[in-house]
């Protein structure tokens, strides 16, 4: 995991050392990585201390922000190029992500670390080499590394979710940590890359792609025949595919996934929000 980012705050926390300093309170308990653990600071008028660093109270803190120090104030972790490219706090500790106000992982009900862990499990990461099609925060990467993967081959094509992540202390670290040789993460679309990777390269796959009318290169066919072909036989893979309201939507995204999957050669089953595959190498009749 992430060490030594530096202090995180959000809204509760920052409310937590104004609320000390109105009381009195000259040391709180408190977390500045998103719950990983707990900080002691010593606060005072002008601000507070931690790891012998002196931090000012901010002007502005808002909600569903997450805000680091860039060296002379807090900014949020948020980046605008193309789209919006935000961090988010979530009640559970692990934050989520935002594009354009698009949230990316589930969190109304789970924690999207937790949330991670499950769907990891799905595919018996143990000793495989995994291919990590989208890798966003990298919750799933930290869960195979985790669950001992002889290695992650992790694919994210937006430069700002890896920065993103560089500020996230719940997200692995591919530069620096003990067990950065079993994480590759590479900076690149896994559109382009896939056509590259060898005949069964790989043991298992984790698919979990932006909804259908962002990505749908990573709904198709196509897109499809090379997972199975890049998969060893047996391999299994998870693919998320959300649960979205087929009233408003007039569409059945799952059902649709696991037919294109059946296609190229996987027999499926759906599992909560996704569909969990094995290849056959029996493609179902097109």
């Amino acid at each position: 995991m992430r060490e030594n980012i530096g202090p995180l705050l959000t809204l509760p926390v920052h409310e937590a050392l104004l609320a000390a300093r109105e009381a009195g309170v000259a040391v709180l308990e408190c977390s500045l990585d998103l719950g990983r653990s707990m900080a002691t600071v010593e606060v005072s008028a002008s601000g507070w201390v931690w790891n012998g660093s002196h931090f000012p109270f901010p002007d502005t803190c808002k909600d569903r922000t997450i805000y680091h120090w860039d060296g002379e104030g807090f900014e949020p972790v948020a980046r605008f190029g193309t789209s919006l490219i935000k961090l988010v706090p979530t009640q559970w500790g692990p934050p989520t992500f935002e594009i354009d106000g698009i949230k990316m992982l589930p969190t109304a009900q789970v924690s999207p670390y937790a949330d991670a862990e499950r769907k990891v499990g799905l595919i018996q990461p143990r000793g495989k080499v995994v291919l990590d099609t989208c890798g966003g925060l990298g919750y799933f990467a930290a869960w195979c590394l985790r669950g001992q993967a002889l290695r992650v081959d992790s694919y994210e094509k937006n430069p700002d979710v890896i920065w993103l992540r560089s500020l996230n202390p719940w997200s692995p670290d591919h530069a620096g940590a003990t067990d950065a040789g079993a994480l590759r993460l590479t900076n690149g679309d896994i559109v382009e890359h896939i056509a590259r990777l060898p005949e069964g390269s790989v043991d298992a796959i984790l698919h979990d792609p932006p909804r259908f009318g962002i990505a749908g290169e990573l709904y198709s066919q196509a897109f499809y025949d090379q997972l199975a072909r890049v998969l060893k036989l047996r391999g299994r893979l998870f693919h998320y595919t959300g649960s979205p309201n087929k009233l408003t939507s007039r569409r059945d995204v799952p059902r649709e996934v696991a037919t294109r999957l059946q296609r190229a050669g996987f027999a499926t089953e759906l599992n909560g929000d996704g569909v969990v595959a094995v290849k056959t190498g029996k493609p179902a009749q097109r």
